[in-house]
């Protein structure tokens, strides 16, 4: 079963500005879970 996807999802699915912010939101997420984890070098 293919979900229906309509034209202006679609479009904000191709595009790559946006999927490139989202690209860089996740990986400033994932940096700032793993620095704040591990608390950085010093300890």
């Amino acid at each position: 079963m293919k979900k229906k996807i309509t034209k202006a999802q679609k479009a904000y699915m191709q595009n790559p500005i946006i999927q490139f912010f989202k690209f860089i939101y996740l990986n400033i997420r994932i940096l700032l879970i793993v620095a704040g984890g591990h608390g950085g070098t010093r300890k």
